[in-house]
């Protein structure tokens, strides 16, 4: 029996041991890792910034009356195509009591003053015939009395205007006419609905805009900080939201002198001429992005940015590993350029010929970390020594 047990302890003892051993093995054995290379190329880098916007007509034009009054008829509707001088719509006048009762008042008062004067004017005819006053005194009577006259015929006109909006059988001030040719945008008025004019003191009631959807800018803004690379006349890629797989070429007329502060950055306002395509139909405040090009060199050389690395121990400065012999590879600070988000420029540091690391995931996740650890290891070293 104390055979039995021993030898059943002698066996639990060596599986243990193999055991041990075997995970002691596994642990401290390295695995072979192998990294493939790449090397630096020439090509060309286009630096470009995208600025969000719209598609706007060029010029837009707001019709006014020249009276106040209520929309009586409206004779077009939004998306119509007018030409200079088409009827919109027309105002019925509705007169203000109390200048219609200064109006009416006016004539009596012109007609007592014009009853007064023909009595005036009869008797000096009449003195003036038989030789009794000069002819300087008749002459002024006869001055007064058609003064009056006219004075009549004025407070009349007056008063249909109030009445009508015009004088006689004219309708040119209660007809709204297009001043410009092109297509209607918006119609912001119904009929029924009351107008005031436009004058010194009131800009007045806006009864239709008007633009020529053949003449369209693209306007957006950019931030300060790719401001400063902008060129006059410089080329546009303009895409709309609206309308897919295809841009539109547009030319820079415009960057503002001034910007506005939004969300913390500053922004300055850009304009565009859009060059339209017949084959599409451009409505008026699409959504659209411009691509500009704000930097470009040919012929330089470049390599992918995966490949470029941060040393945060060494002002994160960036670099590559480059082999030196099999699966050998010595750490060498670069200069780098301009990227396009894909490639990036050599300035110097690396030759064409020349083997680069391509970072495997795990390798690299590791590198990062290590990058963070020895950062932390200084923040420590660093709150120690305070």
């Amino acid at each position: 029996m104390k055979k039995f047990l021993l030898i059943v302890l002698l066996i639990v003892f060596i599986l243990g041991a193999f055991a041990a051993g075997s995970y002691f093995i596994n642990s401290n054995q390295k695995s072979v890792e192998t990294f493939e290379t790449a090397k630096a190329f020439k090509s060309s880098i286009v630096r470009k910034t995208v600025a969000a916007g719209t598609v706007i007509p060029e010029d837009e034009v707001e019709i006014k009356p020249q009276i106040s009054g209520i929309i009586e008829k409206i004779y077009v509707e939004e998306g119509d195509k007018i030409k200079t001088g088409d009827l919109i719509a027309r105002i019925k006048v509705v007169p203000n009591e109390q200048s219609l009762n200064s109006a009416r008042n006016r004539i009596k008062n012109s007609k007592i003053v014009s009853d007064n004067a023909k009595i005036a004017y009869d008797r000096n005819k009449a003195l003036f015939d038989k030789g009794i006053i000069s002819s300087q005194e008749f002459e002024r009577a006869e001055l007064s009395y058609n003064q009056a006259k006219q004075e009549i015929r004025n407070a009349q006109s007056d008063l249909q205007i109030i009445k009508k909006g015009s004088v006689g059988g004219s309708a040119a001030n209660t007809n709204i006419r297009a001043t410009v040719s092109g297509t209607i945008l918006v119609i912001p008025v119904k009929e029924g609905d009351q107008v005031i004019e436009s004058n010194t003191f009131n800009a007045g009631t806006s009864i239709a805009t008007i633009a020529d959807l053949g003449k369209m800018i693209f306007e957006g803004k950019v931030d300060e900080a790719e401001v400063g690379k902008l060129k006059a006349d410089s080329d546009l890629k303009v895409s709309l939201g609206a309308i897919e797989d295809k841009e539109f070429d547009a030319k820079l007329t415009f960057v503002a002198p001034k910007g506005v502060e939004e969300s913390g950055a500053v922004q300055f306002k850009i304009k565009a001429d859009v060059a339209l395509d017949d084959n599409y139909f451009v409505r008026a405040g699409y959504s659209a992005n411009a691509s500009i090009e704000l930097e470009k060199k040919n012929d330089i050389l470049v390599i992918d940015e995966g490949l470029l690395r941060f040393d945060s121990r060494n002002e994160d400065k960036p670099y590559v590993e480059v082999e030196t012999g099999d699966q050998k590879f010595e750490k060498r600070f670069i200069e780098v350029g301009i990227s396009d988000g894909k490639n990036i420029e050599i300035l110097s540091g690396l030759k064409e010929d020349d083997k680069i690391k391509i970072w495997n995931k795990k390798a690299k996740k590791k590198d990062d970390e290590k990058s963070t650890d020895a950062t932390d290891d200084e923040s420590e070293d660093d709150e120690t020594n305070d």
